[in-house]
């Protein structure tokens, strides 16, 4: 069996996501290298959307050179499709995002959305999230504080050197947190004071996962 590249992989991916974008939809479009090879895709259909909104700064930008008019989340009041990558996705399409630094704006959107379909490539499945560890935007004023109670969770914290996140924040990157119940975890990372988000998207999972293996693409739903 010949097993395809990581590019035709997530291009894969991306063409089977854009099979659920509707004529006239408000879509939202997440960040990273799969979410690159499906604005190629929408640049090659050019399908009439009614409004693009666009989860970071590198993708407002891909998106415009694309041709498309970007909106922002205030002007459309809602999406009816959302579309991203992930870092990890488990059995009940739950997720970590939060790689490219973006995860703010992108969980977001994937809670404005009627339909959250995220792409990814067979690589990222999981049984338990937590392998590639929880990205945590944060108010700098906070980061120490914050670190120290991480700990107490039993996390390990590291700041993500020369980073801020579009919204002008530093980033923790967080392993050994125990996932096993990720929506509870990713509630109590939220209640400390001067964290902004996690990157545990299972308050808002996604709704179909499209994820390109070896030789096909496989859907499934929430």
């Amino acid at each position: 069996m010949q097993t395809m590249s990581h590019d035709h992989s997530k291009r894969a991916a991306a063409e089977a996501a854009f099979q659920h974008i509707r004529h006239g939809d408000y879509l939202g479009v997440g960040t990273g290298s799969t979410v690159a090879h499906l604005i190629d895709v929408l640049a090659e259909h050019k399908p009439y959307l009614k409004a693009v909104v666009a989860t970071s700064n590198d993708t407002h930008k891909r998106l415009v050179a694309a041709g498309f008019e970007v909106a922002t989340l205030n002007e459309t009041g809602g999406l009816d499709r959302y579309i991203d990558g992930t870092d990890e996705i488990n059995p009940d399409l739950q997720l970590i995002k939060g790689g490219g630094g973006a995860l703010t704006r992108e969980k977001i959107a994937a809670s404005a959305a009627d339909s959250f379909i995220c792409m990814a490539e067979a690589a990222k499945c999981v049984d338990e999230l937590g392998a590639f560890g929880v990205p945590i935007e944060v108010i700098d004023m906070a980061r120490s504080t914050i670190a120290r109670q991480l700990i107490k969770l039993g996390g390990r914290p590291t700041l993500r050197a020369r980073t801020l996140t579009d919204n002008g924040h530093p980033i923790l990157d967080v392993h050994g947190l125990e996932l096993g119940d990720a929506l509870a975890m990713e509630d109590s990372l939220n209640a400390l004071p001067g964290v902004v988000t996690n990157g545990i998207f299972a308050r808002h999972p996604a709704d179909i996962a499209v994820i390109a293996h070896d030789d096909d693409v496989v859907e499934t739903r929430r």
